[in-house]
């Protein structure tokens, strides 16, 4: 049984230095292919170097006093690039080339044959999850939209009939997390909001495919970027409302930096929100009373018994020690949040 207003990560927490060169990671953009040379350890211990460090991360969350728990994407170069680059059609020794939402060219996967999944990428990811934990667990996937627009199409007709593509293996995965005990499972679409005109014409068919058949509690995760990536944020979202017809139970949004204007959660009637409260472009840790001050910026709008509680993105680029300290103050001002509606 959750609490009212549960709290949870978007999906990334701070992997630590000695397992991956996060000063290497910080001069570049998000890798779309695969970026090896980010690991500090070698091939044949990788493996238990990230399940240590997975360890930690769940640790570092249940401590935090966190009710739902991620992996923390711990063995993940970029949100989107393992299982991309885990997909049959890919040529992975020839990347392409592709614009970044902050319009800068990044090698990505060029595809040159259908796309289709071969087995599940993350599965053994959520089962040592949890192995890790007794609280409910999610785990987070690229979206279809998303993928398509870090790709270099050398082999559909149109973007659209490879983004359906990508859809479908989304939704072969989505269904064997939730058949192996996923609680909840993510699906990230920040491109839906750098890319709007796009994500109108075929993003939204994209994901209602990812989702076709799809029994359990899913979310979807929409944002202006990480942080530490792109400094500035709009007003407003250019994309949002649009997903109010969509299937998906949850929609993950980001309000502490952009200070957004939360009476657009109208708009998403029914759905369960999951409220950005920690803003990710500062290293200082906020106090729970402004986390719970955030929280009660949304409540005028939405039922606190349809409110997660979450950072505004991921975690990833934050120092430990910053990371850790802003969990930490997200859960207590959760619980002041709570303790101000049982008042």
């Amino acid at each position: 049984m959750l609490p009212i207003l549960p709290t949870s990560l978007v999906g990334s927490y701070a992997q630590p230095d000695w397992l991956l060169d996060r000063s290497k990671l910080a001069k570049r953009f998000p890798p779309r292919v695969r970026a090896m040379e980010l690991w500090r350890i070698g091939p044949e211990w990788l493996q238990e170097a990230q399940d240590d460090a997975t360890r930690l991360a769940i640790l570092d969350q249940e401590r935090a006093g966190l009710d739902i728990i991620t992996d923390g994407e711990i063995r993940r170069e970029s949100y989107s690039n393992r299982f991309a680059t885990a997909l049959e059609g890919v040529d992975l020794d020839n990347p392409g080339t592709a614009l970044d939402r902050s319009g800068h060219p990044n090698p990505v996967p060029r595809v040159t044959g259908r796309i289709r999944r071969r087995e599940p990428v993350e599965v053994r990811d959520l089962k040592f999850l949890k192995a890790n934990t007794s609280k409910p667990v999610k785990v987070t996937v690229p979206g279809p939209f998303t993928m398509s627009q870090q790709a270099q199409n050398d082999f559909y007709k149109s973007e659209a009939e490879m983004a359906l593509d990508y859809a479908a293996a989304v939704n072969e995965e989505i269904k064997d997390l939730f058949a192996a005990g996923a609680d909840f499972v993510q699906i990230d679409e920040p491109y839906m909001q750098a890319r709007p005109e796009k994500a109108r014409e075929f993003g939204v068919a994209a994901v209602e495919r990812a989702l076709d058949g799809v029994k359990g509690a899913t979310a979807l995760h929409i944002c202006f970027g990480y942080a530490a990536i792109i400094h500035e944020r709009p007003s407003g979202y250019s994309f949002l409302p649009e997903l109010a017809a969509t299937s998906v139970k949850q929609i993950s949004i980001e309000t502490a930096q952009s200070k957004l204007d939360c009476a657009v959660l109208e708009k998403l009637p029914g759905k369960t929100i999951i409220l950005g409260v920690l803003d990710l472009s500062t290293h200082e840790v906020e106090t729970p009373q402004i986390v719970a001050e955030r929280i009660a910026r949304a409540l005028p709008f939405v039922d606190a018994r349809r409110i997660v509680i979450a950072p505004d993105c991921g975690l990833k680029y934050l120092p430990r020690e910053v990371a850790f300290g802003k969990m930490a103050a997200m859960a207590q001002g959760a619980e002041i949040a709570r303790k101000t509606l049982a008042a």
